[in-house]
């Protein structure tokens, strides 16, 4: 048996969502800022990419979109963007933004999990709502910086968000304390994505078989 909702978002959960929110902005508005645009620009992808992916969850298991109803979630976006567009480009150089990105796949991928389970959706739909909570915003920054999506590159991405979420009501279903799943799920989450970075680790992709002729 589940838990009864309210137990799925532990105390930990708004620091796992602040933390999602705050490194998908930064990462976003880093995008921006590699092309050099403007602050108005730097602000728009550091939204988009901050609140992408809870938008679609919140949609999709019928909750009120977050961001709507608190205006903190904007003002941190807004926040990040700013102090992204003080600082040096210097600061930004290399792998910064999957770094970034790395943290906040984990993170959300946990809250998106916790949050959709505490609406009453079961757990395998609840652990994907994770994995959409963690992706879609890179997703959007992706194609509106006019660069591959990540779900078009063979390198490991959309399974170490499915580990976190994964591992986390897993965990949650063994009986494990929801703040330890948590933190274990977004670790391991966070753990395969960096190695994946550190390593170009890469899922095997699809060999198309050439047609043999006559």
């Amino acid at each position: 048996m589940l838990p009864p909702p309210p137990q799925w978002l532990p105390a930990i959960a708004p620091w796992l969502d602040l933390a999602g929110l705050v490194v998908f902005a930064a990462s976003g508005a880093l995008a921006a800022a590699k092309r050099g645009q403007t602050i108005v620009t730097l602000s728009f992808f550091a939204l988009v990419t901050g609140v992408g992916g809870g938008t679609v969850r919140d949609l999709l298991i019928s909750a009120p979109v977050f961001w709507i109803h608190d205006s903190r979630a904007a003002a941190a976006c807004l926040i990040v963007a700013f102090a992204v567009w003080l600082t040096p480009a210097g600061w930004w150089r290399g792998a910064a933004l999957d770094w970034f990105d790395a943290v906040g796949l984990a993170a959300y991928s946990v809250f998106g999990a916790a949050k959709a389970i505490g609406y009453g959706v079961p757990p395998v739909p609840a652990a994907l709502m994770g994995v959409v909570t963690a992706c879609v915003g890179g997703i959007i920054r992706d194609v509106l910086a006019g660069v591959p999506s990540i779900l078009l590159r063979p390198e490991i991405y959309v399974t170490a968000a499915a580990l976190a979420s994964g591992l986390y009501v897993g965990l949650g279903l063994a009986g494990v304390p929801l703040p330890v799943a948590a933190v274990a799920g977004a670790l391991a989450g966070f753990a395969l994505r960096a190695a994946a970075i550190h390593w170009k680790l890469a899922l095997p992709a699809y060999q198309q078989v050439s047609e043999r002729s006559d």
